[in-house]
């Protein structure tokens, strides 16, 4: 008895199995029996149609192509022209056999004609997208953009067209656009709620590219981070140091904070301090200063340095020395300022130029007689008792 059950349960399922094929070819379950040389004509019949229309389609598909590859230079199309056409005419012949096709296996005709206006709209955003990267690039290289708008311009875009393109399609078979976006704008709202913070970064990220107050490669000082510009992103700003390490900045906070820009301009000034003693010559010491500073490679000869006296102090003259160089010697700077403070300590000592350190000196009149007399003190001493005060003075 079991094993009569379970050949009954798998005799059940071929027959569901044999039914279910014969009324995917076309067969009706009303039929007594099911008539399959009929229907498999019609199956054969049909598959002859379409692979002659699509031998038909393929033929013209290589038919134009091979036009447009011999008549290129009469047509005057480059490479990237070329290109484009291929892929036109390959959309085109693909659509042209799905539609083919579908017309051979007794699809609604509703359907078929959705399935053309959803190919020709997809066709359209096609279009845009493979060009949208094209027509950026060349408008944000009139306008002198940078390469981070440029990107982020061409993401925006390409999310944006295939939002479009993808609802342009789905209207055509009958979706509801309206409730799906206002459903996507429900979800927005809890998604930005959610995510503050890093809606913060990218709205300050999109407003540090087109501002352009610094872009990569500049030196910045961003909140006490100095270092090179590496990368400017939609959430961070990253900048490398002089000691190698990636300094990761939130742009909202890039956004907030006072940025130093050091190679905004043409050539940029620093200054280092020296001092000399009192007593050395401030002229001499100052043709020392700028001999060392004309002989240093970096220092730029215009606009010209120079070599002041800023302070007069406890320790002797203190001078203040400007000098000007190029943008690529920023990164160097720490160590060009320690090699200008080398070479003019070595230079002074060379001129016999004193470099004082703090001291104190005891300054003596020289027509006074050693030991300088000094008067005595005069005491006053005073007994008191009940009844007599005696008083005695030196």
């Amino acid at each position: 008895m079991a094993i009569a059950g379970i050949t009954d349960f798998f005799e059940e399922i071929i027959r569901d199995l044999h039914t279910s094929l014969y009324l995917a070819i076309g067969g009706s379950i009303e039929e007594d029996t099911l008539n399959w040389s009929t229907y498999a004509a019609e199956l054969a019949s049909t598959g002859i149609k379409i692979l002659i229309l699509l031998a038909v389609l393929g033929f013209f598909y290589w038919l134009a192509t091979y036009v447009i590859k011999k008549n290129k230079d009469r047509l005057r199309l480059n490479d990237r022209r070329i290109k484009i056409a291929r892929s036109t005419l390959r959309y085109i012949w693909v659509v042209a056999s799905i539609i083919a096709v579908m017309s051979q296996m007794s699809f609604e005709p509703d359907t078929v004609k959705a399935t053309a206006k959803a190919s020709i709209w997809a066709g359209i955003y096609y279009v845009l997208w493979t060009t949208s990267d094209h027509i950026i690039h060349r408008v944000l290289q009139h306008y002198g953009l940078n390469a981070s708008i440029e990107q982020l311009l061409k993401n925006v875009f390409s999310v944006l067209i295939w939002i479009l393109g993808t609802a342009s399609v789905m209207a055509q078979f009958g979706f509801d656009i309206v409730s799906l976006v206002a459903g996507l704008g429900i979800v927005g709202l809890a998604v930005g709620f959610a995510a503050q913070s890093t809606l913060a970064n990218f709205i300050a990220g999109i407003t540090i590219l087109l501002e352009q107050s610094f872009q990569v490669g500049d030196w910045v000082n961003i909140n006490n981070n100095e270092g090179r510009v590496v990368l400017i992103a939609l959430r961070t700003t990253h900048i490398l140091t002089r000691d190698n390490i990636t300094v990761i900045i939130p742009n909202s906070n890039v956004a907030s904070s006072e940025v130093t820009n050091l190679t905004s301009k043409n050539f940029i000034r620093f200054d280092i301090h020296m001092r000399i003693a009192f007593e050395d010559d401030i002229d001499t010491a100052r043709k020392e200063i700028l001999q060392v500073l004309a002989d240093t490679d970096v220092i730029l000869s215009r606009p010209e340095a120079s070599a002041t006296v800023s302070e007069i102090g406890e320790y002797g003259v203190f001078f203040i020395i400007r000098f000007w160089v190029k943008p690529a010697s920023v990164a160097r700077m720490p160590k060009i300022k320690e090699d200008l403070q080398e070479k003019i300590k070595n230079a002074f000592d060379t001129a016999n130029i004193s470099t004082p350190y703090p001291h104190m000196r005891l300054l003596m009149p020289k027509d006074v007689d050693y030991p300088i007399a000094t008067k005595p003190f005069a005491t006053t001493t005073r007994v008191v008792s009940d009844d007599v005060a005696l008083t005695k003075k030196d």
